[in-house]
């Protein structure tokens, strides 16, 4: 078991801002891959360029509710491709600056070496050793979030923007240079129309950000002259939903399956997975059951009191009354 599937539910994301800020392209399948190698990073850690990280499909398919097909492709094509990626980084790890002017560029890999194991549907990956200062031991100047509120982004675009959103949440508003936005999300060279940069860039990250994390985030431009000169973000906290507390309710994905983290967690001693699913489904169907009893059983007694209550009014024989009573469990008066 990897350390995604044994840590939390919930994990977390640390990132030096200097590496939020950075210039990278990376697809969805790779961000996704990449941020639970991160997640698995703690930030008071000291990781080594020897230390392993794994990532299975099936984690990523709990984390994004995709379906188990897709997320083992997901995992082939980031294998792939993802040990290719370079980053460019600009400042050091803690926002200082680098070479005596705070002039000088560090270009690195986020990875030194992927293991990939098809018939097991894992990679195992080492991170670069330039990097590893941007993801531990940090001291100021970074940024954490939940993995779960970029897990379900349609758009690489999307994570790069909650990222930068994220890091001025306190602010709940920035405001990107045109330049910026092209280098930060790897679009340099591309979409050099400004609708075209909003249609293809902007737009699909906002919807992101908007429909899967937990920021409601609001977009307009500023103007120098008659040339779009930055894009201002407003943004804030959705408004957190009450707690469930519906009686036997279990982690499922996105798709209504039961979650395998909630399998493991739930298995016992000889069971199989098909076992496990069945009897928490069997579990989770039988509070419904008592609270649709329980129901039934208020609404009898309000019938009953409201039969004493309007049977004093009623004008029916007595005879008619009772039989009315005894169908209906109240004698409802005319009129």
């Amino acid at each position: 078991m990897d350390k995604l599937d044994a840590s939390s539910k919930n994990p977390t994301v640390v990132k030096s801002n200097s590496l939020i800020q950075a210039g990278y392209r990376l697809t969805l399948a790779e961000q996704r891959v990449l941020l639970s190698a991160i997640a698995q990073i703690g930030k008071d850690e000291q990781p080594t360029d020897q230390t392993m990280y794994s990532v299975t499909a099936n984690a990523l398919a709990d984390l994004t509710g995709a379906a188990a097909q897709q997320a083992y492709r997901d995992l082939a094509s980031a294998a792939h491709r993802l040990y290719r990626r370079e980053v460019r980084i600009e400042k050091g790890p803690n926002g200082d600056e680098k070479g005596p002017k705070g002039n000088r560029i560090t270009m690195t890999r986020w990875a030194q070496t992927i293991d990939y194991v098809p018939d097991e549907g894992r990679i195992e990956m080492r991170f670069a050793t330039d990097i590893l200062p941007y993801l531990s031991m940090l001291q100021r100047e970074f940024t954490t979030y939940k993995l779960r509120h970029v897990a379900e982004m349609s758009s690489t675009h999307g994570v790069r923007l909650y990222e930068l959103l994220a890091q001025w949440r306190q602010a709940g508003e920035r405001e990107l240079e045109i330049d910026e936005i092209r280098r930060m999300f790897g679009v340099e060279g591309r979409y050099k129309a400004i609708k075209d940069l909003k249609k293809y860039v902007i737009e699909p990250a906002v919807r992101d950000v908007n429909e899967c994390s937990d920021l409601t985030v609001q977009w307009g431009q500023r103007k120098a002259g008659r040339r779009v000169a930055a894009i201002q973000f407003k943004f804030k906290p959705k408004r957190q939903p009450k707690p469930e507390t519906e009686p036997g309710k279990i982690d499922r994905r996105r798709d209504g399956r039961i979650s395998r983290a909630e399998i493991e967690r739930a298995a016992r001693p000889g069971e199989s997975e098909d076992d496990v699913i069945r009897r928490l489904e069997g579990e989770a169907r039988r509070p419904r059951a008592e609270h649709r009893s329980r129901h039934r059983q208020s609404n009898i007694a309000t019938r009953r009191r409201k039969c004493r209550t309007t049977s004093r009014r009623c004008e029916r024989p007595r005879e008619v009354r009772r039989a009315l009573r005894n169908r209906v469990g109240f004698c409802q008066p005319r009129g």
